[in-house]
């Protein structure tokens, strides 16, 4: 992690005011994962291109998401049956700066995300009426069907090109909670390239250069497969290999590992 700070500490900083430019409310997303033992030199070779978000003189920031689902996990079965026109629920807290937003957040079967969101106060375990109201809006669902699935934690670097519209988004430190159950994924890396189309990316020249290629996971799906592990899994069976090869240490099989 020290390794890690000293390179952030190198970059050009960009503040949240300047980051109102590459909000990306509505973008294709192009996903990676890998070892955070790769991070370093991967984060050398993007100094050159990228600015990281600073925020009171922070560059590696907390946060924590509360998702919701209903009480058959409706939204990760759609997930995991790949249905198209997704969605997610969820409550972002960025502990740094004190802000929280309820999240609904949709994948289109043209491949862009489209997040629409409000404002709260903190994580709140319960949907309040503004929040039902909120998803009656915005999805086809009723909102009295949800309540709080999975907590996850995780620390995040956010990097925003010079030059061209393009977020990127590395997330390290996963955790998760449910039912007094927890998981920890120290040994992963999650980053993500948002832009508003499919342009060439800086990012992802860096990443195929040291032999990264693009795959997609889901943060919420694998945490409720990890705490539930009587849920239906088989089309998982492919990511939860990948996250053990990912891992290269055995005292985490039994997290992946089903019977």
């Amino acid at each position: 992690m020290s390794e890690i700070s000293n390179i952030i500490n190198g970059f050009e900083s960009t503040t949240l005011k300047e980051m109102d430019n590459v909000k990306l409310m509505n973008r294709t997303d192009t996903k990676f994962i890998f070892n955070v033992d790769k991070l370093p030199e991967i984060l050398e070779q993007a100094k050159e291109k990228y600015k990281v978000l600073q925020i009171n003189d922070e560059r590696i920031l907390d946060y924590k998401t509360q998702y919701f689902d209903t009480k058959d996990f409706d939204l990760f079965i759609k997930h995991q049956n790949k249905k198209l026109n997704r969605y997610k629920l969820r409550q972002r807290e960025y502990l740094i700066s004190d802000i929280s937003f309820f999240e609904v957040k949709f994948k289109s079967n043209k491949g862009r995300t489209i997040k629409k969101r409000i404002k709260t106060k903190g994580l709140q375990n319960k949907l309040s009426s503004k929040f039902v109201d909120f998803i009656n809006a915005n999805t086809p669902f009723s909102g009295k069907e949800f309540d709080t699935s999975v907590l996850n934690k995780f620390s995040r670097i956010t990097l925003v090109h010079k030059l061209d519209s393009e977020r990127i988004t590395v997330d390290i430190n996963l955790g998760y909670e449910l039912n007094n159950n927890r998981a920890e994924l120290p040994f992963l890396c999650i980053a993500e390239v948002k832009r508003e189309g499919y342009n060439i990316s800086d990012f992802i020249s860096i990443l195929k250069e040291n032999k990264i290629y693009t795959q997609s996971m889901s943060k919420y799906s694998i945490g409720i497969l990890l705490l539930n592990k009587d849920l239906k899994y088989n089309n998982f069976k492919e990511k939860l290999l990948t996250l053990k090869k990912i891992a290269q240490n055995d005292k985490y099989d039994s997290l992946f590992d089903r019977k």
